[in-house]
C-alpha cells in the first residue's frame, strides 16, 4: 500500500469540500459516511490528527487541528464531528508504548478510532489481560471505525472495583472493530452523518499492553499528551465543528439574503435593516468565540510546550472558550435561521441542516453550562468534581 497521506490537513481539509458537498445527501439518507470519503479523509490523516510520530501518525498541534476541522465542518457538521471524535480519542493511542502502537497498527497508519470514555460496560482482570463484555452508547464513527477504545469498569470476583475515595476503578480498553457488532440506534434531529450508534461486545479478552488508565502518565513525551492538558486538547476541535458549522451557515444566509426574497416578498432579504443587524451580530458573535478559543488554547499549547508545572490558568481558559465557542455558534445560528424566515424549513436550504446539527451537537459534555459553572468555582477558589481542568 502505497502511503498517500498529506502532512497538510488544513489544504486537505479544504480540498475535500467539493466531494463532501456532493455526498451530503447521501450522508443524511444513510447516516454515516460514504465510503469514499472515508478513504479520502484516512488519507489525508483527518481521523488521527493527534497520534504521535513514534508510531507513524501525524502528531497535529492542536491549532492546526482546529483549522482542519472547522474547514470541514464549514461544510458538513457530521463530517467535522466524526474527523474531531477519532482524533480525540486515537490520541490514547500514546499511552501505549510505541513498540506495542508499531506492532498493533497497520503501516501505513490508519487509525479510524471509534469509542466512549462512559464506562457502561465491565472489564474483569484476568491473567495477562482482561475479559470484557456489555454495551457503549454514542459510538460516533462506529461504521467506518475499525479501531474502538473503551472505558470499563473493572469487576472482581466479589464486584465493581472501587478506589480509595470510594470511586469505581475503570480502564480504557484498545480493541479490533471486527470484536463488537454494531446496533443502528442512531435515529435523531441532526448530526445524522456520524452514525453515533452502540457498540456490543459479547466476550473478548483484551491484554494488558492494550490498556491504559485516563489521566496517567502517556507512554509517549510530547505537550500534546500531558496528562492535564490532554481533555481541553482532544476537546480544541470540537469548538471547531461548532465554529465551523456557524461560518457553514452564515455563508448560506448570505448567499441567500443576496439572492431571494422571502415567501411573501420579492425585495432581496439583504435589502431589509432588521438583516444588515442581524448579519452584522452574528459575524461578531462567531468572529469573537472564535479569536477566544485560538487565544486560549494557543495559550494553553504554548504552556504545555515549555513545560509549565501548573498550566491550570492555561486549561481553565481554553476549557472555558470550547463550551463559549459551541454555545455562542448555536446563538448565531439561530438568529440566522429566525431572520430567513420560511426560507429555512426547506431541506433544499443548507440552513435547516446547519441548524439541526448545532443544536444536536450542543447537547455534548463539552457544550454543557455545567462547564462555566466548574470555571466559575476555580476562579472564585472553590473546590470541584469535575476531570480535565
Amino acid at each position: 500500500m502505497t502511503d498517500t497521506r498529506t502532512n497538510d490537513p488544513v489544504a486537505a481539509a479544504i480540498a475535500l469540500a467539493p466531494q463532501i458537498k456532493a455526498a451530503k445527501d447521501e450522508i443524511q439518507a444513510q447516516s454515516t459516511l460514504p465510503n469514499s470519503l472515508v478513504k479520502a479523509m484516512a488519507e489525508a490523516n483527518l481521523f488521527q490528527l493527534f497520534v504521535p510520530r513514534s508510531i507513524g501518525g501525524p502528531e497535529t498541534d492542536p491549532i492546526t487541528a482546529f483549522l482542519a476541522v472547522e474547514e470541514l465542518s464549514k461544510v458538513d457538521g457530521s463530517v467535522g464531528w466524526c474527523s474531531f471524535v477519532a482524533s480525540a480519542i486515537s490520541i490514547y493511542s500514546a499511552w501505549l508504548p510505541a513498540d506495542v502502537g508499531q506492532e498493533m497498527f497497520d503501516q501505513p497508519l490508519d487509525i479510524r478510532a471509534a469509542g466512549s470514555f462512559r464506562p457502561t460496560a465491565d472489564a474483569r482482570p484476568l491473567d495477562g489481560g482482561y475479559l470484557i463484555g456489555g454495551r457503549w452508547n454514542y459510538v460516533s464513527g462506529s461504521d467506518h471505525a475499525n479501531w474502538l477504545v473503551l472505558n470499563c469498569n473493572i469487576v472482581g470476583d466479589n464486584g465493581p472495583v472501587f478506589d480509595s475515595q470510594g470511586g469505581p476503578v475503570t480502564r480504557v480498553m484498545i480493541v479490533p472493530r471486527s470484536v463488537a457488532m454494531v446496533e443502528k440506534t442512531w435515529h435523531t434531529l441532526g448530526m445524522r452523518g456520524t452514525g453515533s450508534n452502540d457498540v456490543v461486545i459479547e466476550e473478548a479478552f483484551v491484554p494488558n499492553e492494550h490498556t491504559c488508565l485516563l489521566y496517567e502518565a502517556a507512554a509517549t513525551d510530547g505537550p500534546l499528551y500531558e496528562p492535564r492538558t490532554v481533555t481541553a486538547t482532544g476537546w480544541t476541535p470540537f469548538a471547531a465543528m461548532g465554529l465551523g458549522i456557524a461560518r457553514g451557515a452564515m455563508d448560506t444566509f448570505v448567499r441567500l439574503a443576496t439572492s431571494s426574497g422571502s415567501t411573501t416578498s420579492p425585495t432581496l432579504i439583504r435589502d431589509r435593516t432588521a438583516v444588515q443587524t442581524v448579519v452584522g451580530e452574528t459575524e461578531a458573535i462567531i468572529s469573537g468565540a472564535r479569536a477566544y478559543a485560538l487565544d486560549a488554547v494557543g495559550e494553553m499549547w504554548e504552556s504545555a510546550s515549555r513545560g509549565d508545572l501548573d498550566p491550570g490558568p492555561q486549561i481553565l481558559q481554553a476549557r472555558l472558550a470550547i463550551t463559549h465557542a459551541v454555545r455562542e455558534s448555536v446563538r448565531a445560528v439561530d438568529m440566522l435561521f429566525y431572520a430567513a424566515g420560511t426560507n429555512a424549513i426547506h431541506e433544499s436550504n443548507d440552513l435547516e441542516q446547519y441548524f439541526r446539527d448545532i443544536h444536536t451537537a450542543g447537547q455534548h459534555i463539552a457544550a454543557l453550562h455545567s462547564n462555566f459553572e466548574y470555571g466559575g468555582q476555580l476562579l472564585l477558589g472553590l473546590p470541584h468534581g469535575a476531570s480535565g481542568w
